[in-house]
């Protein structure tokens, strides 16, 4: 897959999220009640289908990166997420579409210092049917938003098939950047999971338990 230019230069945005496995048709808990949040919205339903692409010897995940092409919902495009901070948060960098098979010269730049020229190839595929609740604060703005999932994936390069259900919730654009209120909300946040009948993620990220980590 070689490199076009359309749009190299990236939206970037940081993703500090909270996951948990949970049975098929669990109600969703009742997250009006988390601080800050004041309205849930109705859920909205997506169809995501996402394909992962890695050197043949693995490059991108040993250095904690994951590159994506991803169909579906409001930020469809390619994806590049990056090694998980200390705060536990990834900077996620976004580039349009364009034409499937064709990785954003941007793209193919920001990795090239891990990659070099090795080719990108398909790793896993991930398909997700999503129901997203926008969480809303005082003024509207979105604390967090909830996603109700039902994962289906397979492992491109061991032909191995995974399913799953999980809960995952990521912080909005309105959350205080306050690390004491992070700390708060996400406390509040595994106590309901919890008490409504979430597990502990089984893994930190959607691929990894795609490839079986």
């Amino acid at each position: 897959m070689t490199g076009a230019d359309h749009g190299d230069v990236p939206a970037r945005s940081v993703e500090i999220e909270l996951k948990f496995d949970v049975d098929a048709g669990v109600p969703v808990p009742d997250w009006s009640r988390l601080p800050g949040v004041v309205a849930v919205s109705a859920g909205e339903e997506r169809s995501l289908d996402a394909a992962y692409l890695d050197t043949a010897d693995g490059a991108l995940a040993r250095h904690g990166y994951a590159l994506r092409r991803r169909t579906g919902g409001p930020d469809a495009g390619w994806h590049i997420k990056g090694p998980r901070g200390a705060d536990g948060g990834r900077v996620e960098l976004h580039w349009p579409l364009g034409t499937e098979g064709i990785i954003p010269t941007g793209a193919r730049t920001e990795l090239s210092g891990i990659v070099g020229d090795a080719e990108l190839t398909p790793l896993a595929r991930i398909r997700n049917e999503r129901i997203a609740y926008a969480l809303a604060g005082a003024d509207g703005g979105v604390v967090a938003e909830f996603a109700d999932d039902h994962v289906r994936t397979r492992d491109e390069r061991n032909g191995i098939d995974r399913e799953w259900h999980e809960w995952e919730i990521e912080l909005g654009p309105a959350a205080p950047a306050d690390p004491r209120w992070r700390t708060s909300f996400f406390a509040a946040v595994e106590a309901a999971a919890l008490a409504a009948g979430g597990r502990a993620a089984a893994s930190d990220s959607k691929l990894a338990r795609a490839l079986g980590h």
